[in-house]
């Protein structure tokens, strides 16, 4: 899912040179990598995008100056050889992700000590109604709990390394309509804290933590009730807490790896159902259908961000909500659409004609497209500078929009001049993991380079991060037609030509990519090939 302009920024120094943690397993006490990623990181039969591995090209269906296109070597992306099913029989490592959090802290503040506090989302009604609130747990209490439930709360004391979860006691009246709630033992057993104990326990544990000399409270500003006190407290910091989850999010574990796995098996599964059904729909709103239902039919009740399904000229606009409009006489249909797996996302986009057959100028813009990502996957590995990356996504859409004659004259001057943003607007990717544009990336919104204004990761990758590859193509006439009127780049787009690709609408093809020390494992199943896209929509 591109970024978008209202996307949040994270306002916090960068600890990568201070805090890279290793990928760490549920034997938390171990600090050892564990074996499957450890794996992944070594074996270049999983993970061979390198520059040194770069995937052969051989195609003659679109030639740019310095690179072809290819076809068939890109079913050759790496698989993922994770066993998730095994993984996921674990608990969530919510202990190893706070001691990776105090970690964190006391490398800010070396005498750290005190308690960490945390509150989970509470149940809310919608105004006027009855009904809840869908409910949405707040994604730090997550990470240091693993517990995707309504009412609870979290202390951590730092000295004894002691986590305890506060549940809702049992009301009565509650379970006449709901059931019975998870009792202490069976939190205890579920999730992987210290103790378990009625949220009516919550502020006198509180007050005997609080009364300790010079005891400190770590917790995130505007996500204190207002029944919590820290009177006892004699230091109070909601500042780093926040600041400490949202950094250590970057690199995941693999229990996390899994989890964003199975979102993608699951997304991928819909994104084929979609495939399948295309040619004979009629609206964008049966697209959709298909694909959160097929989702919910693999377990998967809830979806990562609002699904993008649109046709025609609507693929050029980047987070197209309405998902309404009739497919007759459409070209193509962009599908940006992603599972969510126990609050863990996939975000995937694929981009495919509606009829089963690419026209000449879609798949022209198609291809360009899938190499633009291809090139751009063969960089990653630890240390890969985003920006460049990025600016690599730029170079080869230049490449490709000089062979079909869009734009006109030297590419490092239209590089130079920033006229590609005209038709690649947003950044090349994300990071990803609870939330679909995951915490950490320092994106610099206020950068006067328009190149990299909406870039949301802004340095080098970390092994064990997974990113978006997202790279597209767009000919929409808001954005294009201003760039027509300003010498410094109209001088480099022959209009006539463009005027034949404005049906073609937008291009994005976007993959899930784990970033490893020698390259990248790519999360993401879903055909992309463009003839394999033909054969399954004309087959169905």
């Amino acid at each position: 899912m591109p970024l978008a302009f209202f996307s949040r920024s994270v306002k916090t120094t960068h600890p990568h040179l201070l805090f890279r943690a290793p990928l760490i397993s549920r034997a938390i006490s171990s600090g050892s990598i564990p074996a499957h990623v450890s794996k992944l990181c070594r074996d270049p039969r999983a993970t061979p995008h390198s520059r040194r591995e770069a995937i052969p090209l051989h195609s003659s269906a679109v030639r740019f100056p310095t690179r072809q296109i290819t076809t068939s070597a890109r079913v050759a992306m790496s698989k993922a050889n994770i066993d998730v099913e095994t993984i996921l029989k674990g608990k969530y490592p919510a202990k190893a992700h706070t001691k990776r959090v105090v970690e964190y802290i006391r490398s800010k503040i070396p005498d750290a000590t005190g308690v960490l506090y945390l509150e989970g989302r509470a149940d809310k009604l919608l105004e006027d109604s009855d009904e809840p609130i869908p409910f949405r747990q707040r994604r730090a209490f997550m990470y240091l709990t693993g517990v995707d439930a309504a009412d609870c709360f979290l202390i951590y004391d730092i000295a004894t390394a002691h986590s305890t979860l506060f549940i809702p006691p049992i009301d009565p009246d509650s379970v006449i309509w709901s059931g019975l709630p998870l009792s202490p033992e069976e939190a205890l057993a579920k999730y992987d804290v210290d103790a378990v104990l009625p949220s009516t326990e919550l502020n006198p544990t509180l007050a005997r933590l609080g009364g300790a000399p010079n005891a400190t409270v770590f917790a995130i500003a505007d996500r204190v009730s207002d029944a919590v006190t820290f009177l006892e407290f004699t230091n109070k910091d909601f500042t780093i807490l926040g600041e400490a989850v949202e950094e250590c999010r970057v690199v995941k574990d693999e229990y996390e790896i899994a989890l964003i796995k199975k979102a993608n098996e699951i997304s991928g599964a819909a994104h084929r159902a979609v495939l399948e059904k295309v040619k004979n729909a009629k609206n964008e709103y049966e697209l959709e259908g298909v694909f959160v239902g097929t989702s919910i039919s693999h377990g998967a009740k809830k979806q990562a961000y609002p699904s993008i399904v649109a046709s025609g000229r609507a693929a050029a606009t980047l987070h197209y909500v309405h998902n309404d409009k009739d497919l007759a006489g459409k070209e193509l249909l962009l599908l940006d659409a992603g599972a969510e797996w126990n609050c863990y996302a996939a975000d995937i986009t694929r981009t495919f004609p509606i009829s089963g057959r690419f026209t000449e100028r879609s798949r022209a813009i198609y291809e360009i497209v899938l190499q633009m990502q291809t090139d751009c996957i063969a960089m990653l590995k630890e240390g890969a500078d985003w920006d460049e990356v990025h600016l690599q996504a730029h170079r080869i859409a230049i490449d490709g929009l000089l062979s079909l004659g869009i734009l006109k004259g030297d590419r490092k001057e239209i590089l130079e001049a920033r006229t590609s943003t005209a038709f690649l607007p947003h950044g090349l990717g994300h990071y990803l993991g609870m939330d679909t544009h995951d915490t950490g990336g320092h994106p610099n919104y206020e950068d006067p380079d328009p190149i990299f204004r909406y870039l949301r990761v802004r340095m080098k990758l970390p092994a064990g991060s997974v990113i978006t590859v997202e790279p597209g193509i767009y000919f929409c006439e808001f954005i294009v037609r201003p760039y027509l009127k300003d010498p410094k780049h109209s001088m480099f787009i022959d209009e006539k030509v463009l005027d034949k690709y404005w049906d073609v609408g937008g291009v994005r093809i976007e993959d899930n990519l784990l970033i490893t020390k020698d390259g990248s494992v790519n999360l993401t199943e879903a055909v992309k090939d463009p003839d394999e896209l033909e054969k399954i929509i004309s087959g169905s």
